[in-house]
């Protein structure tokens, strides 16, 4: 197991408890993955909470306390993952500040050559699994525009992935670009903190509060799933919602959405609207080239700024596998369920999706079809390979409750987490020991 995070230790847990052998890597000294807040590959920052409410998030068989918020901090969330893997015992099962450099299948792919590298002194040392499972997140390696001129401009540019708080937008002129999550959190905070900030963007989006009729949105939203309501009947309450709530978001100068409710990754932000509604906020079009003092965006407007936040999201990088054996396109895998290569049998990937809900109820999930795999091929071999002859036909298959996402790297791995689920379930059916 590659990788301590949410997803890593879900997987451990439920290999260890079927019965089955297995070593956790992890680079940092804890765990936690992206929620390890200050290790290297960390990538939330200070005022970083849940945009899922907590039971819609949380392992179902490891609950948070209850004395959390309906949105905890990135704090609790690391003391969750914390508690998770000393009540299950997983720590004492993993190689922390041990970074893996390599992989590389043997035996004619029975195995692998696991080599870890000791972050304190070193030395690299070289183990044998009969299997890996890849849990190194994708949210770590920034997605880097190439916009012209950028090279020309004289102010300072980050990533996200290195924004920790607002001291950085203090007193400046800043340009935020992107509308992911992040990117609306980020210029919140810019108009709280900078001169002022402009927000390109590329699209319009819903801005969705994070609750409504005093509940936490996405249990209403998924209130509408138990009763079985239509996507289009739910689209058109959504929208009627967030009309009625906030009004018509053209009318602050947003721009229309092009497309409909759950074609784009949700974004949970009812700060965005109201700065934009005081003139801290000034949305402005996609940044069509930079020059020395600042961006011209696409409509021929222009912003003279000295601080660019490129909250331009991330792009998957598994640098100790060669691509072809998790079967790439392109700039990103291609696989069964989102977690099998048709290339090996004994390679497993967890936690390559982005839900439109809560994320470690999959993970816990994906953990548990990840542990029938590896006791199906070790007990019921011809039943796991049956299942797992539907590799190739199955990878890329999209699982978006019948939702068209737009076309975007931001979309690569985002799934209708009831469809996944519905999915999930039936493959660990599928893979239970014949009688």
């Amino acid at each position: 197991m590659v990788g301590a995070g949410p997803h890593g230790l879900a997987a451990l847990k439920a290999l260890l408890q079927n019965g089955i052998e297995a070593d956790g890597f992890e680079r940092e000294s804890d765990v936690g993955g992206n929620w390890n807040f200050g290790a290297d590959n960390s990538r939330v920052y200070e005022s970083t909470h849940l945009i899922s409410s907590k039971p819609f998030t949380q392992y179902p068989d490891f609950p948070m306390p209850d004395s959390y918020p309906d949105y905890p901090s990135h704090r609790q969330v690391k003391e969750y993952f914390r508690r998770y893997a000393d009540h299950f015992g997983l720590r004492a099962r993993i190689r922390f500040s041990s970074d893996v450099v390599d992989a590389v299948p043997v035996d004619d792919g029975r195995a692998w050559d696991v080599t870890a590298r000791d972050r304190g002194t070193g030395v690299e040392t070289t183990y044998r699994y009969a299997g890996l499972v890849v849990a190194n997140g994708h949210n770590w390696s920034p997605k880097r525009p190439a916009y012209p001129g950028i090279e020309d401009f004289r102010g300072k540019v980050i990533h996200s992935a290195d924004y920790k708080d607002a001291d950085v937008l203090r007193g400046r002129r800043v340009l935020v670009v992107g509308a992911g999550n992040t990117g609306c959190d980020v210029a919140v905070e810019a108009a709280q903190n900078a001169t002022h900030t402009w927000h390109s963007t590329r699209r319009g989006y819903y801005y969705n509060p994070k609750y409504l009729t005093g509940r936490p949105s996405d249990q209403v939203a998924d209130g509408l799933l138990a009763l079985r309501v239509p996507l289009a009947v739910r689209r058109v309450l959504f929208s009627a919602s967030l009309r009625f709530a906030v009004g018509d978001l053209t009318s602050f100068g947003l721009k229309k959405p092009d497309h409909k409710f759950f074609e784009t990754h949700p974004i949970v932000n009812q700060q965005l609207v109201y700065y934009v509604s005081h003139g801290d906020i000034t949305p402005v079009d996609d940044v069509e080239r930079f020059d020395a003092d600042g961006a011209v965006f696409t409509d021929g407007s222009r912003a003279d700024v000295d601080l660019v936040v490129l909250c331009t999201g991330y792009l998957v990088s598994v640098p100790f596998l060669q691509h072809e054996w998790l079967n790439w396109d392109d700039d990103h895998p291609q696989l069964f369920l989102q977690m099998f290569t048709p290339r090996f049998d004994n390679l497993v990937v967890t936690g390559l999706i982005q839900p439109d809900s809560g994320q470690w109820t999959l993970a816990h999930w994906q953990g548990v079809l990840a542990a029938r795999v590896a006791e199906a091929l070790r007990r019921h071999p011809s039943t796991a390979r049956a299942f797992l002859s539907r590799a190739g036909a199955e990878a890329g298959r999209r699982y978006s409750a019948g939702a068209q996402y737009k076309d975007s790297t931001r979309h690569y791995y985002e799934v209708a987490h009831q469809d996944y689920l519905r999915a999930l379930q039936d493959a660990i059916r599928e893979l239970e020991a014949p009688a």
